[in-house]
């Protein structure tokens, strides 16, 4: 194309198909004003906090400054916005002794969570997922409406928000219920390398016995030669449990006694502390693990199977291998349907922290290793499919791959 000057001048469609704009948004109607611009250039809408890896011609809705939070103490109920994390929400539930369905990490937004299932290692077992909890969603759709959406009014709608992603519009604020814990039991427990056999067998044993209130975990940690880092603990192979109790301390001390007396820890912190603290139980830098499978089951045959793939005795290629406890509430269907998957899974194996130079023979090996006791994939895909061509007909909105809790 040429100028009324005959000079040439840029193609701005080519230009728009190139770039990848990214739009931080303050407020539901931003939303609203970058989807319907992207809606009319035919450009596809991602919720990032960046443009990094987003696909040429993509719009990028940056949510991560509408940051409000509502507590209403009375209905136990939160009301958040689309860029508060769990450290904030649980910072103001906390002013009125009251806690959500928290990540493991601080850092971790609410809504990306949530929407994907959410798996808290500190109450799930309790009251099961964070999608199961989820009272309404507040979405700009395809068309670019704000739309309140419950399991009354739109449940198909409803049942894939909670727990099947995020690729139905953008998600801008989450209403969830809240839990009257002010205080847990918790922390870490840790044992140098050669005595990962009897811990584990313990392990199993505590395990086995948990209440619902009760949450065991074991991690795998190869510990970087740091100044941060403990210095029993500094460079070396240590397996960590990890205890969160929601009863009083003395029944908690009971129930982990098999854990105490197994062998001597290289470090242990468990203590009571506020539910702002919990966090600090798995200590997790970030909210995703690189892959994870859901486990059946975990007998002596398994445990030897993980020590053989990645214990002490090898250079498996990654900072933490994690079996983290599930059933309890998890196992349970909520009383509002929705998109989690894979209830009847007890554990979760889950790799993080991979040297992607040489990690893919180690982990096919330790999958291979483990297949016998691991379960899935669970799909409700299909679903998910026809829920997504109802409401998004021009694939507007793609923000990842159809996502499972587990993955």
């Amino acid at each position: 194309m040429t100028t009324v000057d005959g000079s040439r001048a840029v193609d701005d469609t080519a230009a728009l198909q190139r770039t990848v704009a990214v739009v931080g948004v303050t407020s539901a109607s931003d939303v609203q004003a970058a989807v319907r611009s992207a809606a009319y250039h035919r450009r596809p809408v991602i919720v990032a906090e960046s443009g990094a890896g987003a696909p040429a011609g993509s719009v990028v809705i940056d949510t991560s400054r509408m940051r409000e939070i509502h507590i209403d103490p009375e209905t136990r109920t939160a009301r958040v916005g689309a860029g508060v994390c769990w450290q904030q929400a649980q910072q103001a539930a906390a002013h009125h002794d009251l806690t959500g369905l928290a990540a493991s990490s601080g850092s971790t937004r609410v809504v990306g969570y949530t929407a994907g299932g959410g798996l808290s290692p500190v109450l799930g077992r309790r009251y099961g997922f964070a999608a199961d909890h989820v009272r309404a969603v507040e979405l700009v759709s395809a068309d670019g409406e704000l739309r309140r959406v419950d399991a009354v009014g739109e449940p198909d709608l409803f049942w894939a928000l909670c727990g099947g992603g995020s690729e139905l519009g953008v998600i801008t604020a989450l209403e969830f219920a809240l839990y009257p814990h002010a205080h847990l039991y918790g922390g870490d427990l840790c044992y140098a390398a050669e005595h990962s056999r009897a811990v584990l067998d313990a392990y199993r044993e505590v395990a086995a016995a948990a209440p619902e209130d009760l949450t065991v975990s074991f991690a795998f940690l190869r510990m970087p030669d740091l100044p941060s880092v403990a210095p029993t603990l500094r460079g070396r192979f240590g397996l960590a449990v990890r205890v969160a109790w929601l009863g009083a301390v003395q029944q908690g001390e009971q129930l982990v006694r098999p854990l105490l007396d197994a062998a001597p820890r290289t470090f242990e912190n468990l203590t009571e502390m506020p539910f702002t603290d919990a966090f600090s139980v798995h200590g997790d830098p970030g909210p995703a693990a690189a892959t994870s499978r859901l486990l059946g089951d975990l007998t002596d045959q398994a445990v030897d199977a993980l020590l053989s793939a990645a214990g002490p005795g090898r250079d498996f290629p990654a900072e933490t291998v994690e079996v983290r406890q599930l059933g309890g509430a998890l196992s349970r269907s909520p009383r509002r349907p929705n998109a989690v998957a894979g209830r009847d899974a007890r554990f979760r194996l889950s790799v993080s922290g991979l040297d992607r130079r040489t990690s893919r023979p180690h982990l096919r090996e330790l999958l291979d290793t483990l297949s016998p006791w691991i379960i899935g994939p669970h799909t409700v895909d299909d679903r998910l499919r026809e829920i997504k061509a109802a409401h998004d007909p021009a694939n507007l909105f793609r923000t990842a791959p159809t996502r499972r809790w587990y993955e």
